[in-house]
């Protein structure tokens, strides 16, 4: 059997660090996070884990903001979208953010965490702004509100959108007691909330 070459150990040992560093800062936050933590979590030494990366913030711009940029691509992908009506696109971003959340549910509270402690840095990252204020979406959701003669201001929209599909999440371990839900019952709901979304906010633009 051959033996692994040098640089197949660094690769191991660089994705090791990395996952381990994504589950730290996952379950507790930047500040909470040790060097000590990753590289127990990861097997291996201190000097080492230095040694590839130098220091705790590096490592999580690496890990954790480029994991973030990749979610903010696909939200931009969406609400940019030029033959897309308005609450097609707020189906596709139920759809994405619903699946996305359930195969990480610690992200939500990774995310408040961070917005509390550095939220010019993570709002720059996922480029929340442009979205909000300069996106397809934005124009389609003034002139929806306009039509509907709702004297609305659209962030208040776009903040019960979010609050509709993050909230669940944030509070599932409460949410399941008080429902009795299993995992997978809960898993269910959330499927089902992909539906429920677009209506929902239907009847919000309508609103007046």
């Amino acid at each position: 059997m051959k033996k692994p070459t040098a640089a197949a150990l660094d690769i191991s040992t660089e994705e090791r660090i990395k996952e381990a560093a994504r589950k730290m800062f996952l379950q507790k936050g930047y500040a909470a996070t040790r060097v000590r933590d990753i590289a127990q979590e990861a097997g291996i030494n201190i000097a080492l884990l230095n040694y590839y990366f130098r220091s705790k913030e590096k490592l999580f711009d690496l890990v954790m903001l480029e994991k973030l940029q990749q979610f903010a691509g696909e939200l931009r992908h969406i609400m940019q979208e030029e033959t897309t009506s308005l609450l097609e696109k707020v189906a596709r971003f139920a759809d994405f953010y619903i699946d996305l959340l359930l195969a990480q549910p610690e992200l939500p509270l990774f995310i408040f965490s961070e917005l509390r402690a550095n939220p010019e840095k993570l709002a720059s990252t996922i480029g929340v702004k442009k979205v909000v204020q300069e996106s397809r979406f934005a124009e389609q959701l003034r002139a929806e509100l306009a039509a509907n003669h709702n004297p609305a201001n659209p962030l208040q929209l776009v903040m019960s959108l979010m609050g509709l599909a993050v909230f669940p999440f944030v509070a599932r371990p409460l949410l399941q007691v008080i429902g009795g839900l299993e995992d997978a019952m809960f898993a269910a709901m959330m499927q089902e909330r992909k539906r429920l979304l677009p209506q929902w906010f239907g009847a919000m633009l309508k609103a007046v």
